[in-house]
């Protein structure tokens, strides 16, 4: 609902708030009657407009639903190139058939005496009659006619003829191919039909010189000739014989050999070995020869005597088919590509995939074989000969994709005399391919990767080679790759790659937007495609297509991520583009966003971020370019994006812009070097508009700030140590007790000689720095340069040349480590970890790290509450530390300095001095003699941003997951179950509300600090002030759970809040240092996890010990409203997961109470500690409403809320004196009603949601419920237990959202639940 209609939906039912204190729901939905503003009653009838008002209740937005929440804590970094299905699909050791041995044993006129003939008997060899000329003629052309046959198949190849050879001359023939073929693949064609069959134990038969006899030549010694890999092809009677003892020989082979045999051979056999060639005359006599070499022209003779066209066609006809086999426009060449795109769906489907890819992928000439091997098997079953392979194929000749095949064999020849009599009529193409993409339309809209894969799917590969079909073909690829990972690697495997890449050199502009969606899902499988395509220069496809501002933005988006992983860790990539000019084309649009921003999709700034990052990622040369085009400043305002991902990737590409420099070994070069002064003030800003992302909301972008200083780190380890060892030097100055000591680890004696010098605080110590850096980074006045921190390294075949980074402004060196130590103390357990690393970098070991308890002050919060600290310390001459990067500095009185410097530095950092006693830190990454860089680099924490991105792109795009339906219907049932309870409270009439229905003991040490009830189930959660939360079922009076909030020792727990309760609910607890954590699955025991972690409060005001936050959560806007002891209200979105306001209190009191209203979004009204009470609405200019003080005695409000219903001003207070004031902030300045509840001991207030209670709780073991009119409906005293023992005094209550159930907790850790009905206690 919009502000404007909740607006509208407001002045219809605000009345004058003496008489009508509610607006009931039932009344509304009856659509009978509604209030205007003047307070007549008047009959509407609108049933549409009454559900409308009544979902003001019901909240819409759901937030911390995004990829980012899911198990970011447990993430571990991988990028596309680590799915598990990598390259499976890619052929290892691609091979080609350098020569061909060419074979013939005819002997023609001469029968072999174990050959008894038929007649008619099949004559032909190579559809040539060898008794239609000489013999010796005849075999010559045979022969050359074979050569040419093949040679259609691999041109490239060098062919050997042998006639009816001798021993010896085959001998030469099988040496000098393979001499010639080196380690390329030797076919042996062998036609043996005018020699005896093969024997059993494998030999072949041969000639002698005088050809009287017939030599026997064994198949061992033909395999030690041609070695391998090698193709064998055996045309003759009893073929099988030769392909068993083949067998047997690789058998033994292998068993004798100690490793795993590397032989690749394989056999082709006309027949089994009990088998004879058909010697039927309408057969060839080679017909195993004829199907392999000529399968179009066999396979369509076969069809004729087969099919109705017997009688009317002339075999001679198809001789003369028109057009060629390459052109796929003419009847010849259609019919050849259709038989490949059947065969190859055929063996895909059959064979296993290995298999098919050694057969079908790995080399042209065996792939065309065995597709005509194919045939042969299916033509010779005809005869009662079956054709065999080693390897050995499943049975194909009856699959159904032959009758595909027939289909597209009748209509050719169906027209076939028709343009060979008048050459004007023109060629009707086979409906062959768009049936076979209708059919595969057809499984994509009902398969799943559970069901058979589709079949049609090497036939799309085959499509892609036709203009007419193929935009169709890649739009239905598309869509089947976004089924998922396994659909790419299917088709990848189907050998789709090569297609989809020799596209890119095509100009069709409306191929362009389908073929970059088909990458990125390529890429998003496999990363090692950047080679195939930088090398085919593709990448100059995707910059073009990234610069064309008329594709969508979604889509310039996919064409970034796929520069990103063309350039990801492959340097030929980053520059080809970088060459290419794709800096300047994301630079541009960066700038043009900038400027739009209202008209720019999140993700296209997302990648063009991502994909700089990378280009400039250990690649001086590109991030002198990216310098020189002034990117960091182009970067600043991205670091404000609403987006939590853009400002990861924003922050990540500033980031690998820093200089990395792995060389510990060279902090003994001069000081007196000469640095450009304009490039220190870029790398300062660089590193401001890092430090920025520390107060960020989103743990996705501080973990980004983290990796960004551990590579600051690494380049100006030096400086950080001295800016660190600065504090230690400082522990001798008496007014700086408190400062933390760091945890020095053993080093080297050089290194330490090296450090101390710099130790100095003289020279070195940030704390001895005038002006030190006032107020936010951004605000201070200089231009947004960029860091030039690489522009003298120089690089060579990658490897970047060690130099010393140029030394920066001590301030910025002392806000760095600070930063690191904040990152250390990080509410997110995984960027506390990276934080820790970081510290690791330089000298810091955090295993020396502990929190303490001073003796002279309270409990220190959590160090992660530094960076919104706005305590100042004032050193040397009156300059100041800031310790916050977003507000502006309020300079404290001098006498209150040490107090906010206790605060921030909670840490005890233990340290052990080396051996001079001014050395600075050591350097744990240091061995003896110092380490390599590769070592060093193994410390660097690894960025999660880019790999997390990337998973983004691995999920389906084009279709809404499947269970959206499934969370609407939830969400229905839950809306409607809401609306019949808000109802139902409505027009409640309590009575007492006493009943106690549960009682739970909770076991807290400290007793129960906080509570909350689920809206849809009997569940309780507690918890105390350890921050130990347990969840428990009050109906079945079971622990559901138990778990802490954090392991930091700095504990106290402010509220429990419940995010998205319509939907799939959330836990939001607060804890008292102002650090919010967002909990799923919290009701599981164990298995609770942590979603998202931040710090919702900003610097202190002076004097200040401990935060003391407040905090409300607002579900109808989505914002957090959180305060304590600063002087300001932050309003927090927590989709954006960023702060979207800063509410000045205009008070020089802290804030003690908060409530956000449940029904006006952006309202929310505040108690202060002196007694007054404001209401505030941030969606006004001014943002303050209202403020009166109604509380006479001016004592801590206690507890403040709004009244249930729609009215926007009324609001009840409590104070710690005992009096519960009503008020109308908008009409009243005083209380219209005051009720004395408690006398000095109120301890909580609670108002129920939508029902006329109030309840309050005292110290003196005392509830007391009223209603609106101020009219005591019950009190509940807590007696003696049958131990006598007292009862402690009430810590919190809480009502339920839509019942009217109320729980209390105690400070003895017991939480009882109250109801009106009488209810046997639990």
């Amino acid at each position: 609902m919009t502000l404007g209609d909740l607006m509208t939906s407001q002045t219809a039912v605000v009345v004058d708030h003496e008489n009508v204190d509610r607006v009931n729901i039932r009344d509304l939905e009856a659509g009978s009657s509604s209030i205007s503003n003047n307070g007549v009653v008047v009959d509407n009838g609108k049933a549409a407009a009454m559900t409308t008002t009544s979902m003001v209740y019901l909240p819409q937005n759901v937030c911390f639903c995004e990829l980012r929440h899911d198990a970011f804590e447990d993430y571990v970094p991988s990028g596309p190139a680590d799915t598990g299905l990598v390259s499976k699909w890619r052929i290892k050791d691609r091979m080609k058939t350098g020569c061909v041995a060419l074979v013939l044993c005819l002997n023609i006129s001469v029968d072999p005496p174990d050959v008894i003939k038929i007649s008619p008997c099949a004559r032909m060899q190579c559809w040539i009659d060898p008794f239609s000329v000489a013999p010796q003629r005849a075999l010559e052309t045979i022969g050359r006619t074979l050569n040419e046959q093949y040679e259609r198949w691999q041109p490239k190849a060098r062919y050997k003829i042998s006639l009816d050879p001798t021993v010896d001359e085959l001998k030469k023939l099988c040496t000098t191919c393979r001499k010639y073929a080196k380690s390329e693949r030797v076919l042996f064609h062998y036609n043996g039909h005018g020699v005896p069959k093969p024997t059993p134990n494998g030999e072949i038969w041969l000639f002698n010189k005088s050809y009287t006899q017939y030599i026997p030549l064994p198949i061992s010694d033909l395999d030690s000739w041609l070695k391998t890999p090698s193709i064998y092809v055996f045309d003759c009677s009893a073929a099988g014989m030769i392909v068993n003892a083949f067998i047997e020989l690789q058998n033994l082979t292998a068993s004798s050999a100690s490793g795993p045999s590397t032989r690749d051979c394989i056999l082709l056999a006309a027949c089994e070995a009990h088998e004879t060639v058909p010697q039927s005359a309408e057969f060839p006599a080679d017909v195993f020869t004829s199907c392999l070499t000529t399968p179009i022209k066999m396979a369509l003779r076969w069809f004729c005597t087969r099919s109705l066209l017997r009688e009317s066609l002339d075999y001679s006809l198809i001789d003369r088919i028109p057009g060629r086999q390459t052109d796929r426009k003419t009847p010849l060449g259609e019919l050849n590509w259709i038989f490949t795109a059947v065969t190859d769906t055929i063996a895909w489907n059959v064979l296993p995939r290995d298999l098919f890819q050694r057969l079908f992928r790995q080399d042209l000439l065996v792939a065309s074989l065995f597709r005509n091997f194919l045939l042969a098997e299916r033509i010779m079953r005809s005869a009662n000969c079956s054709p065999i392979s080693y390897p050995m194929l499943p049975p194909t000749h009856q699959h159904h994709m032959w009758d595909a095949w027939d289909m597209a064999a009748e209509i050719c020849l169906l027209q076939l005399p028709t343009l060979l009599d008048d050459p004007n009529v023109e060629f009707q193409p086979s409906p062959f391919f768009t049936e076979q993409l209708t059919a595969f339309e057809v499984w994509l809209d009902h398969g799943s990767e559970n069901k058979k894969p589709p079949e049609q799917l090497p036939i799309v590969l085959q499509v892609l080679l036709s203009q007419c079909h193929r935009f169709r073909a890649l739009v239905l690829l598309g869509r089947f790759l976004d089924m998922g990972l396994w659909a790419v690697d299917l088709a990848l495997s189907v050998g789709i790659f090569p297609y989809v890449l020799k596209l890119l050199q095509t100009t069709t502009p409306e191929l362009r937007q389908i073929l970059v969606f088909i990458w990125t899902k390529i890429l998003a499988l496999d990363k090692s495609c950047q080679v195939d395509l930088v090398k085919d220069g593709g990448h100059v496809y995707f910059i073009r297509f990234l610069d064309s501002v008329e594709a969508y933005p979604e889509q310039r988006a996919m064409a970034a991520f796929v520069l990103a992983v063309i350039v990801d860790g492959h340097r030929r990539g980053q520059v080809a583009c970088m060459e290419a000019g794709l800096i300047n084309v994301c630079l541009k649009h960066l700038q043009g966003s900038i400027a739009n921003d209202a008209q720019t999709e999140p993700l296209f700034l997302q990648w063009l971020c991502l994909c700089l990052g990378k280009l400039w990622e250990d690649f001086t040369e590109a991030q002198v370019r990216g310098l020189q085009a002034d990117a960091p400043a182009i970067f600043v305002p991205l670091l404000s994006q609403s987006q939590p991902e853009v400002r990861a990737a924003s922050i990540f590409a500033l980031g690998t812009l820093l200089d990395v420099v792995f060389d510990t070994s060279r902090d003994d070069i001069g000081e007196d070097e000469d640095y450009d002064d304009e490039e220190i003030i870029r790398a300062e800003v660089i590193m401001r508009s890092l430090l920025s992302g520390l107060s960020d909301g989103s743990p996705l972008v501080r973990a980004e700030v983290a990796v960004a200083l551990a590579r600051f780190a690494f380049g100006h380890k030096k400086h950080l140590k001295s800016a660190a060892a600065a504090y230690l030097k400082s522990q001798s100055n008496s007014m700086l007790t408190s400062l933390p000591s760091f945890a020095v680890k053993s080093s080297v004696a050089g290194d330490s000689q090296s450090i101390s010098r710099d130790g100095r605080v003289s020279t070195s110590s940030p704390v001895a720095t005038p002006g030190f850096m006032h107020g936010s980074p951004l605000s201070d006045g200089s231009s947004h340069h960029s860091d030039s921190g690489r522009l003298g390294d120089a690089v060579t075949n990658g490897v970047v040349n060690h130099k010393r980074p140029r030394p920066l402004d001590n301030s910025v060196y002392s806000q760095c480590v600070l930063a690191m130590c904040v990152l250390s103390k990080d509410s997110s357990p995984r960027v506390a970890g990276l934080g820790r690393k970081v510290l690791l970098i330089i000298g810091i070991d955090q295993n020396s790290v502990k929190s303490t308890v001073e003796s002279t002050t309270s409990p220190s919060p959590s160090f992660a509450g530094l960076n919104r600290s706005s305590s100042w310390f004032d050193m040397s001459g009156g300059g100041h530390l800031p310790l916050t990067f977003r507000t502006p500095p309020v300079s404290p009185p001098r006498s209150s300095y040490l107090t906010g410097i206790r605060r921030v530095y909670s840490l005890d950092f233990r340290h052990h001095l080396m051996n001079s006693p001014d050395s600075g830190l050591a350097d744990p990454l240091l061995g003896s003699g110092g380490s390599s860089g590769a070592s060093e680099r193994s410390f660097l924490p690894q960025s999660t941003i880019y790999n997390w991105s990337c998973g983004h792109f691995s999920k389906p795009l084009l279709n809404a997951a499947d269970d959206s339906e499934e969370i609407i219907t939830r969400r229905e049932e839950k809306e409607k179950l809401a609306l019949d309870l808000i109802a139902k409270c409505q027009h409640c009439s309590v009575n007492r509300l006493h009943n106690q229905i549960a009682s739970w003991d909770t076991k807290f040490e400290c007793g129960t600090a906080t509570a909350l009830l689920q809206p849809f189930s009997p569940v309780v959660i507690a918890s105390d002030e350890s921050e130990r939360i347990r969840v428990w079922n009050y109906k079945e009076a079971t622990l559901l759970n138990s778990f802490d909030n954090h392991g930091y020792p700095d504990k106290g727990i402010s509220k429990l809040c419940l995010v998205n309760e319509l939907d799939q609910s959330l836990l939001l607890v607060a804890s008292s240092d102002g650090n919010i954590r967002i909990w799923k699955d919290y009701t599981a025991r164990g298995q609770q996890k942590l979603v998202s972690a931040f710090s919702s409060i900003q610097g202190l005001r002076p004097g200040s010990r401990s935060v003391n936050a407040v905090v409300d959560w607002q579900q109808q806007s989505g914002y957090l409203f959180a305060s304590g002891e600063i002087s300001s209200i932050m309003a927090w979105d927590l989709e954006k997961e960023q702060p979207v306001n800063t509410t000045p209190t205009s008070s020089a009191c802290s804030i003690s109470a908060l409530s956000a209203s449940q029904v006006h979004a952006g309202q929310f009204g505040a108690g202060f500690v002196d007694g007054s009470v404001k209401l505030f609405d941030i969606r006004m200019p001014e943002m303050l409403v209202c403020s009166t003080r109604p509380h006479p005695k001016a004592e801590r409000v206690v507890g403040v809320g709004f009244q249930p219903g729609l009215q926007p001003a009324k609001v009840v207070s409590a104070s710690q004196a005992g009096d519960i004031q009503f008020l109308d902030m908008r009409n009243l300045k005083e209380a219209y009603l005051t009720i004395d509840a408690h006398r000095g001991s109120l301890t909580s207030l609670a108002l129920h949601r939508h029902a006329p209670l109030v309840a309050s709780g005292s110290s003196k073991q005392l509830i007391k419920v009223f209603n609106l009119e101020g009219e005591q409906l019950g009190t509940i005293r807590y007696l003696s237990t049958f131990m006598a023992q007292k009862i402690g005094s009430v810590r919190c209550l809480t009502f339920h959202p839509y019942e009217v159930l109320l729980a209390a907790g105690a400070a003895d850790s017991c939480v009882s639940i109250y109801a009106d009905e009488v209810a046997p206690p639990r």
